[in-house]
C-alpha cells in the first residue's frame, strides 16, 4: 500500500518545483525529502520525478499521485472539520425513547430547547409504551430514555438523572361520596371498585400496588385499560375509581374529580437514563439540561 505521508512529500516537491524548496516548506532536510520520494518510487514501481535543469518535474505517475495526494489532503481536512463539529455538538444524531405521559410534558419542550441550541443535531424519537424504555439504552439502541425509576438498580454504566417526582391522585366520578373530601386517606379507597390504567403490569402500577399494600389492602380491579384517558372515561361512567399520576391528568375528563391522597401518597420518580460513555456528547448534555428545565428542576 502506498504511504500517504510520502505522497504528501511528493506533492510538496511537485508544487514547489524542487527538493530544496519542498524541504524548506516541510521543515525537513533535502536528503530526507529525497529519501521519502525514493521510497515512494520503490512502492509505486516507477519513477515519479525527473530532472529538468536545476529543478524537477513529475512524470505521468508523479502527476497522478500528486493529484490523489491533494484529494486525500482535502478529505482529511473535511474529516477533521466534521469531527470537530461532532465533538462540539454542531452535528450528530440523538436517539431518544420515552413513555406516553412524558411526551407532552417533558419531551416536547425539551426538544424545542435542544433545537434552538443544537440546530444541526438530528433526533430519532420513539415512543416505547407500555414497555419500559430503559432496555433501549442498556442495549445501545438509544442515547437517552425517559423512564420511571426502576425497582432494580441499573448497571454501573447507566446513569439515572432525576427530572421530577410525579405524585398520584385519586380520580373519582362526579357525585362520588368521597368527592366532598379535599384529601383522601388511601385506605378510604380499599372497598371501592378500581379502574386499572396500565396493562400489562409495569413500574407505574407497581408503585400503586406497593402504596396500597402499605395502606393494608389490595385494590379490586374491575376494569382494565391501557391509558389514562380511557381510564378516566371508565371512571366518569361510574365503573370505579382510579389512581393516576399528576402529569397523566393534563387532559381531564369533565365527568371526574381529582383529589390528593395520603397515608401513603404514591409518587413515581421520573428520570433520564443515559450510558456513562455517552455523557461527553455536548448535545446529549444539552438535552438533559432541557429536560430538567421542562421539569422545573
Amino acid at each position: 500500500m502506498l504511504d500517504v505521508r510520502r505522497m504528501q512529500v511528493l506533492r510538496a516537491v511537485v508544487t514547489s518545483g524542487s527538493v530544496t524548496a519542498a524541504a524548506a516548506n516541510l521543515g525537513y532536510t533535502p536528503s530526507a525529502v529525497s529519501q521519502q520520494v525514493a521510497a515512494l518510487e520503490k512502492q509505486a514501481g516507477t519513477a515519479l520525478l525527473e530532472r529538468v535543469g536545476r529543478g524537477v518535474q513529475p512524470t505521468a505517475a508523479g502527476r497522478l499521485l500528486t493529484e490523489h495526494a491533494a484529494i486525500i489532503s482535502k478529505n482529511l481536512a473535511e474529516a477533521e472539520t466534521a469531527l470537530a463539529d461532532l465533538r462540539e455538538g454542531r452535528t450528530g444524531r440523538l436517539s431518544i425513547r420515552y413513555f406516553a405521559t412524558a411526551g407532552a410534558t417533558l419531551v416536547a419542550p425539551a426538544l424545542a430547547g435542544l433545537r434552538r441550541e443544537f440546530p444541526g443535531v438530528r433526533v430519532d424519537l420513539k415512543l416505547i409504551d407500555p414497555d419500559d424504555p430503559l432496555p433501549e439504552v442498556k442495549q445501545g439502541r438509544a442515547d437517552l430514555a425517559v423512564v420511571v425509576h426502576p425497582r432494580d438498580r441499573p448497571r454501573d454504566d447507566i446513569r439515572l438523572v432525576h427530572l421530577l417526582d410525579d405524585p398520584y391522585r385519586a380520580v373519582l366520578p362526579k357525585g362520588h361520596h368521597l368527592a366532598a373530601k379535599r384529601v383522601l386517606d388511601l385506605a378510604d379507597l380499599a372497598d371501592e371498585p378500581w379502574v386499572g390504567n396500565e396493562w400489562p403490569v409495569g413500574p407505574c402500577l407497581e408503585i400503586v400496588l406497593d402504596a396500597c399494600a402499605a395502606a393494608g389492602f389490595t385494590p379490586n380491579f374491575v376494569v382494565e385499560s391501557e391509558d389514562y384517558a380511557t381510564a378516566q372515561g371508565f371512571v366518569a361512567a361510574g365503573l370505579g375509581i382510579s389512581l393516576m399520576p399528576l402529569i397523566g391528568l393534563g387532559n381531564r375528563h369533565p365527568g371526574v374529580v381529582v383529589r390528593k391522597v395520603r397515608g401513603p401518597e404514591p409518587v413515581r420518580g421520573i428520570y433520564a437514563a443515559v450510558r456513562e460513555t455517552s455523557l461527553p456528547q455536548p448535545a446529549l448534555r444539552g438535552l438533559i439540561d432541557a429536560l430538567r428545565d421542562a421539569a422545573g428542576e
